[in-house]
């Protein structure tokens, strides 16, 4: 961190401020030692900026200060929201909100801080017994109607990061003009405005009032309950890397008839250290490895996996060759809208008026299915709160059937609001189900789904530039991309620019069209002529800015997969290398 005078003479005025007696000892103690420190690396990371909602709330590094998670910053949240909740329903008797949590350091002290505060200000906490998978949270806020919620969760990030997630009362996480709404709150709170003192009338412990109705409305997305009767018996693996989709996920797939379930014994530990996995995101081969060692010694049929707030889905299956490979994001909600689609037709299920989505960085070939079939297909920002605000605007009109994003989150119903791996896990083991009845595996549907469709192979890119140096330099790379835009990439011609921040698509001949989008964002788009696809936009709730690569080939039959694979590895290695990657 360079030294920058103004910039540190700021942080430490700031962090003064938490020296008085607002704040607890160890953290007085912690915030003395960083003033204390002649290196203010530390002193600049934790007080340059407040921890601002991103695309996923309130997200940072456990410990003292402005920009960390604590009890202060969750405090402050928390009564900001408050304030912002008695104004919005003033008009309402009483008001109501759940609070949830993972199994990460300090979660459950979060969550019973969180409800405390709710509940001096007035406002019923509905606090869940122990850790709950995030969708269960959306689930409980329609099921209890209440106002709003607040899950203490970082999702997949690393062990040292925690994480506040708003939601309202449809059940998704806020958006504008409530985002913006409780962002003014909160400012407006000082450590002293918070009432951390609880009122314990008012906090209502839950649980199993709620799992149950939970498990049993998953239960009515089965498709094809007949295929689960005969496949009863499939091999399923499964690990919840330690989180949230222990309590809940090995019951739902008993729920819905599979009775031969094994279940990751280390990784079934609650355990914010994630001891087993180096990251638990079950996005990275390395989380799944325990789990892939259990699915290869009882040569399981499906390994699949949840992360830390068990809202995403991972999994791996046996190629043509026997060898398990990872299915990634992009492949799994192909994978589940295919599915849904083509098995809602075969049992005459499909209505006129259905519909699903994507977001805008997920894989094209969801549209070449959705255009097959004559199924609507919404395009949305990367966010599941976006695809639940699709739900929201057709709810009663249009019913939707499904909708995913390249980031492993899927949602198959409309009763929660935000990406679940409970009914994702159970999808899946009926698809899997689905294809050995046909005498198949995961692997051959997909080999089916791109010999119809056509290949297509993605690639994230994540340039990680933490701290206020990063930020900086990440904003810079997105000017630069303005300025200069790619005329190719990889040697393939560019012949579509769309910018998100300016709601304007450029054309090859130069003519421009507005982008319709319920509002702007900072994110750029580029269209080659042979269909390759480059998405880039910083992270909302991590410090990088990401790369999504997609470009596309034709397989004539299962055999092509690995020609095809290396083609499109070759393609995207020069596509990076356009971008200076």
């Amino acid at each position: 961190m360079e030294n920058n005078a103004e910039l540190i003479a700021q942080c430490e005025k700031k962090a003064k401020q938490w020296l008085t007696p607002d704040f607890d000892e160890r953290t007085r103690q912690e915030v003395q030692a960083m003033l204390d420190d002649p290196d203010k690396t530390n002193l600049i990371e934790s007080f340059y900026k407040d921890l601002e909602f991103g695309t996923g709330g309130l997200r940072g590094i456990m410990g003292a200060g402005s920009n960390r998670m604590n009890i202060y910053t969750v405090g402050m949240a928390t009564q900001g929201f408050a304030n912002y909740l008695k104004k919005n329903f003033k008009d309402r008797e009483s008001i109501s909100v759940v609070v949830c949590h993972d199994c990460r350091n300090n979660s459950r002290l979060y969550a019973e801080t969180v409800a405390n505060i709710f509940s001096a200000n007035g406002i019923k906490a509905y606090l869940f017994d122990d850790l709950r998978p995030t969708p269960e949270c959306s689930y409980a806020i329609r099921y209890l109607k209440a106002q709003g919620g607040v899950n203490i969760t970082a999702s997949h990030n690393p062990r040292e990061y925690n994480g506040y997630k708003a939601y309202w009362e449809d059940g998704a996480q806020v958006l504008a003009p409530h985002d913006k709404g409780i962002i003014d709150e909160v400012n407006k709170c000082n450590i002293e405005d918070v009432k951390f003192k609880g009122n314990k009338d008012l906090i209502q412990i839950i649980g199993e009032d709620i799992d149950e109705p939970y498990l049993r409305q998953i239960r009515t997305i089965s498709i094809d309950r007949d295929v689960i009767r005969r496949q009863h018996d499939l091999k399923i693996v499964y690990t919840p890397l330690h989180g949230a989709g222990r309590v809940i996920i090995p019951r739902s797939l008993a729920y819905w008839g599979f009775d031969n379930v094994y279940c990751v014994p280390e990784q079934m530990i609650k355990d914010g250290n994630f001891p087993t996995v180096d990251r638990p995101n079950p996005e990275f081969a390395e989380a799944l490895t325990l789990g892939l060692n259990l699915a290869k010694k009882i040569d399981a049929d499906i390994l699949m996996a949840s992360d830390p707030d068990a809202d995403r889905i991972g999994m791996a299956c046996k190629n043509d060759k026997g060898e398990w490979q990872l299915i990634n994001g992009n492949q799994t909600a192909l994978i589940f809208l295919w599915y849904i689609i083509t098995n809602r037709e075969a049992m005459g299920l499909m209505k006129p008026t259905d519909f699903i989505v994507k977001t805008i960085v997920t894989t094209e070939v969801i549209k070449k299915i959705a255009d097959k079939h004559h199924i609507e297909m919404r395009d949305v920002y990367t966010g599941f709160k976006w695809i639940a605000r699709e739900i929201r605007l057709s709810e009663g009109k249009q019913q939707y059937i499904g909708g995913g994003e390249e980031s492993y989150g899927f949602l198959a119903e409309d009763f929660v609001r935000d990406k679940d791996s409970v009914s994702a896990c159970s999808l899946l083991a009926e698809i899997c189900a689905y294809a050995k009845d046909k005498g198949k595996t995961l692997y051959d549907i997909l080999m089916d789904i791109y010999m119809e469709y056509g290949f297509s192979k993605e690639f994230t890119v994540n340039v990680e530039r933490p701290g206020k140096a990063g930020a900086d330099e990440i904003q810079q790379m997105m000017k630069d991309f303005r300025a200069n835009p790619p005329k190719e990439l990889g040697g393939s011609k560019v012949v579509l620019w769309k910018d998100y921040q300016s709601l304007e698509a450029t054309h090859a001949d130069g003519s421009k069209t507005k982008l319709e989008m319920p509002e702007t964002s900072n994110v750029l788009q580029w269209f080659c002529d042979d269909d390759t696809k480059v998405s880039v936009r910083p992270s909302g709730t991590e410090p990088k800015i990401k790369f999504y690569i997609e470009v596309k080939d034709t397989m004539k039959s299962p055999a092509d997969y690995v020609e095809c694979d290396k083609r499109g590895a070759a393609k995207i290695e020069a596509i990076k290398k356009s971008l200076g990657l």
